[in-house]
């Protein structure tokens, strides 16, 4: 059963049982995901869970503006340092893939292995170009999830689509903190320091990846010291996630020796 709680100061959904295994990714609000985003959440985690205590964190509420990455790193690291002992495992998706990779080089004594899926040490320029969108919509007011449909498709009937549910699923909420983050995000670029991650890693990528193009996640892959790729043919930003090899693939990484 999932519980709702409060980690290290941080809002977290936890579920399952073992060692705990630490999952980043983006939420639209700075609280534990609710309604569809609960459901994809617990789709995305369940696998881990027959092994591990999952913790999906997210960020505390209210965080300045032009909070930048690693200040969000810091922000994390000080409710993992609260909550643990030792290092954890980390399992960062897309922008929290992001995340991941500078807590690991920031805070490496706090990852103990690191996943990453469908992410790279910077973002492609349709990424750039969809989280400014979205941030400048957030701060105006307006729903701002819309141009995040250019990272699911090329096909212009697919981006219409796509950014018409996006429209809806938004509601009547606040975004703001979903901007910080994703504003965080623009111009990020960890390239520079990734040898300097001393954690096992495992990089998991989409070929047809638009948002994190599969180039950058190479670059990525071939800066971390020891650090492997697996590419899964034909598959796009989110379908990366939803693949059933990538549980399988994150897990007999995760669990080696």
């Amino acid at each position: 059963m999932e519980v709702a709680h409060s980690l290290g100061g941080l809002p977290c959904l936890s579920l399952g049982t073992g060692p705990p295994l630490i999952v980043l990714l983006f939420t639209p609000q700075a609280a534990v995901p609710a309604g569809w985003g609960r459901r994809y959440l617990m789709r995305l985690v369940k696998p881990f869970t027959e092994h591990f205590t999952v913790h999906a964190l997210t960020r505390r509420p209210g965080l300045p503006p032009d909070t930048t990455m690693a200040d969000l790193a810091a922000h994390y690291a000080g409710g993992i340092e609260a909550a643990f002992t030792g290092p954890v495992h980390v399992l960062g998706l897309s922008t929290g893939g992001s995340l991941a990779l500078q807590l690991a080089a920031d805070h490496p004594g706090l990852v103990a292995r690191l996943v990453l899926g469908g992410t790279a040490a910077a973002p492609g320029p349709i990424c750039e170009r969809a989280n400014r969108a979205y941030v400048e919509r957030a701060r105006r007011g307006r729903r701002p999830s819309p141009p995040l449909a250019d990272l699911v498709t090329e096909s212009p009937i697919g981006r219409t689509l796509v950014a018409a549910l996006a429209w809806l699923a938004d509601g009547r909420g606040d975004h703001t903190d979903g901007a910080t983050m994703l504003n965080a995000e623009i111009g990020f670029d960890l390239r520079a320091r990734l040898p300097e991650i001393t954690a096992p890693t495992l990089l998991i990528q989409g070929q047809k990846d638009l948002a994190y193009p599969l180039e950058l996640a190479r670059q990525t892959a071939a800066g971390i010291p020891g650090a492997k790729l697996i590419v899964y043919p034909g598959r796009s930003h989110g379908a990366t996630f939803t693949d059933p090899r990538f549980a399988a693939d994150a897990l007999t990484f995760l669990r080696s020796p």
